[in-house]
C-alpha cells in the first residue's frame, strides 16, 4: 500500500492548512473524520448527498474518476466550481492532493 500526502485548506479564517498522510484506497473523507477535521457527510459517505463536497486544487488524476451519479449530486452542492468533488468519492490512486473544504458553518445543525 503506497502513502501519499494531502494538504487540507479551510475557507474558515480561523482554522489553518494541514498536511497529512493519506493512503492508496482512502478517500478525503475518510482522513478528515480520521483526524477530527469536520467535513459534513449527512449520508454516511455513501454519494447520497452533496453535504461533504470539497474543491480539489491539486492532484485531480491522482484521485479515481468522478461517476454521473457523484456529478449528479455536485449540481446540488454549495458553490459547485469545476475542480469541485465529493469527498467520499475522492479516493487517492496514485500520488499527492491537495483540497479546499468549504465554509462548514454554512450546514444547519452545526
Amino acid at each position: 500500500m503506497n502513502i501519499f500526502k494531502i494538504k487540507i485548506n479551510f475557507e474558515e479564517a480561523d482554522h489553518q492548512s494541514v498536511e497529512l498522510p493519506i493512503a492508496e484506497g482512502e478517500s478525503v473523507l475518510d482522513v478528515c473524520l480520521d483526524n477530527g477535521i469536520e467535513l459534513q457527510h449527512n449520508c454516511g459517505g455513501v454519494c447520497g448527498c452533496s453535504t461533504c463536497h470539497v474543491y480539489i486544487n491539486k492532484g485531480m488524476d491522482n484521485i479515481q474518476e468522478i461517476s454521473d451519479k457523484e456529478e449528479d449530486f455536485i449540481d446540488r452542492a454549495v458553490n459547485p466550481r469545476i475542480n469541485s468533488r465529493l469527498g467520499c468519492q475522492s479516493v487517492v490512486i496514485d500520488g499527492d492532493i491537495e483540497v479546499t473544504l468549504p465554509d462548514q458553518s454554512q450546514f444547519l445543525g452545526h
